[in-house]
């Protein structure tokens, strides 16, 4: 069984809560493909994973913990991207106020030239020999060349691991596009709703476009405008140590697991 979780909100969706449940319920084992944190809105975890030589986030810890092993994060998450604010509007790739500055690509780092990369990364990571990039075209070239065969081994081992949940960045709709899955949780503050994993794949054949604008990502509220739910159910508030606790987490969603498998 494959389950996908994703958000219905770009940011504080509540998937990541969800999916460490959902880990802990089923005794599956989580996947992140791509993730990222911001230098300034997240620099407890960037500190963390800097301070060991490493470059990851909350969400692929979160998830290995979860599943109880001694699995790093990097072995879930192939692709993490690191950002920090940009209040002058000088962005290379992202929103108007933020700038992507490196990403961890395996095991392998991709600077942005026109970045200010953080001093504590430069000193704890192996940036020497880092791959620079000055352009969206040389990104995308390093995407295709670099990060396209991470995720279609990380799709590979997705498929022969059973259970298995996958669990989305952003509110982006398929974190890996050749990748079936049986079930589909779209989460948001107060409750889920679980669509069927071929229809949810469907409406993001649509709402893609031509072949020739696949490569754009699908958004979960254009996809899940296409389709109906199976079932909608609610989700209760949850206490801060309930959220860092897995089983507190199976517990008190095992409605929503229940209804989703």
């Amino acid at each position: 069984m494959r389950l996908l979780v994703v958000g219905a909100d770009r940011v504080d969706a509540g998937k990541t809560t969800f999916a460490a449940g959902l880990i802990r319920f089923l005794d599956a084992t989580g996947f992140k493909p791509r993730a990222g944190n911001d230098y300034w809105f997240d620099h407890d975890d960037y500190r963390e994973a800097v301070g060991s030589g490493r470059l990851y986030g909350k969400d692929a810890k979160r998830l290995v913990e979860a599943a109880a092993t001694d699995a790093l994060p990097e072995a879930i998450n192939p692709i993490h991207r690191l950002w920090r604010p940009a209040p002058d509007g000088d962005t290379f790739l992202g929103p108007a106020n933020r700038t992507f500055v490196l990403d961890r690509a395996g095991d392998e780092f991709v600077v942005n030239e026109h970045a200010a990369v953080p001093t504590s990364a430069r000193d704890a990571l192996p940036l020497e020999d880092a791959i620079t990039v000055g352009t969206l075209d040389e990104l995308n070239e390093v995407t295709r060349d670099r990060y396209l065969p991470l995720l279609d081994d990380l799709s590979d081992r997705i498929r022969r691991t059973e259970p298995a949940v996958v669990e989305s960045y952003g509110d982006v709709a398929r974190p890996l596009r050749d990748l079936a899955v049986d079930r589909v949780a779209v989460v948001e503050p107060a409750r889920t709703r679980i669509y069927d994993g071929d229809r949810f794949d469907n409406a993001c054949a649509v709402t893609s476009g031509s072949p020739g604008e696949g490569s754009l990502e699908e958004r979960v509220g254009e996809v899940i405008d296409l389709i109906d739910p199976l079932e909608a159910v609610e989700l209760p508030p949850l206490t801060a140590p309930e959220r860092n606790d897995p089983d507190a987490i199976a517990e008190r969603y095992a409605p929503a697991y229940q209804a989703m498998v």
